[in-house]
């Protein structure tokens, strides 16, 4: 729930797995996000994240939690962890928040169970898959067809585009979407989690009506933070961008045994299927 301007005390069930109960103010961005994009599954937020495992297993008899940033999360004991790691990330003058990027130093990775390397050169500067104590796993982008909420013509890559995007890297973005085939009239970047106002996107469509753009491109990130500005004066879509671990079939395997190892430390179930106790 990072950067919710409605934070509470206690848990916010963002979805109940049927329907989007939250605003983005209430949820945050990326857990808005993730309910738009993940029927059937609960998205909840809290400050204190086992008190929002604990109702999500009460309320929705879920069985697996999934933490967003949770590798540094001391205070919740976790079964499986997974760590995206670049390659700039263990260059030798990498450094941690609030100097640098990382929210932890290198060594940390030998926590991990999984490290997943967003590009080449992690091989090249980090532990080799053989010979590390974790497992490691390549990562494939695919960049998709932009979503509009409506049919519209002229949605496919060759109408001119204008892209925003405040992520991390918004230059990484503009890129995908160039060498997606988007034709790009010109590009407005963001600072990470930036909350849009009626003067941005004003100011971001004034720029793109006079660069000669029929619509604005974004991240799904941004789109819900856009969302409270509906109707928007141009057709707005978003470009999902899915990462996969490679192989997934590998992983697959992998994480299925991780998990089922981790059940099989878990204290035994009544006959209700409830836990006598959990931690």
């Amino acid at each position: 729930g990072y950067g919710r301007r409605e934070a509470t005390g206690g848990v916010v069930v963002v979805s109940d797995g049927r329907r989007v109960l939250a605003s983005v103010e209430q949820a945050g961005d990326e857990p808005l996000m993730l309910a738009r994009a993940l029927p059937g599954v609960p998205v909840l937020v809290a400050a204190e994240r086992a008190a929002a495992g604990a109702q999500a297993e009460a309320a929705y008899d879920v069985t697996v939690t999934i933490l967003d940033d949770g590798f540094q999360h001391l205070q919740l004991d976790r079964d499986v962890d997974l760590v995206i790691v670049a390659g700039e990330d263990l260059e030798a003058d990498a450094r941690t928040l609030p100097g640098g990027r990382l929210r932890e130093p290198p060594d940390t990775l030998l926590a991990a169970d999984a490290v997943l390397a967003a590009d080449a050169r992690v091989f090249a500067l980090g532990p080799q898959p053989r010979n590390a104590p974790f497992e490691v796993f390549s990562m494939r982008r695919t960049m998709g067809a932009a979503q509009f909420g409506a049919p519209l013509e002229g949605s496919g890559p060759a109408a001119r585009s204008f892209a925003i995007a405040g992520i991390a890297r918004p230059q990484d973005f503009f890129e995908g979407l160039r060498a997606a085939g988007h034709d790009l009239a010109g590009t407005s970047g963001f600072r990470d989690h930036h909350r849009y106002s009626r003067r941005d996107l004003d100011r971001v469509v004034g720029a793109a009506k006079a660069a000669g753009a029929s619509r604005l491109l974004t991240t799904e990130k941004d789109f819900v933070r856009l969302l409270p500005f509906r109707p928007f004066p141009l057709p707005v879509g978003w470009v999902p961008l899915t990462m996969e671990p490679d192989p997934l079939p590998e992983f697959r395997r992998w994480l299925a045994g991780a998990l089922a190892g981790a059940r099989d430390l878990w204290p035994q179930t009544d006959a209700t299927g409830s836990n006598d106790t959990l931690d």
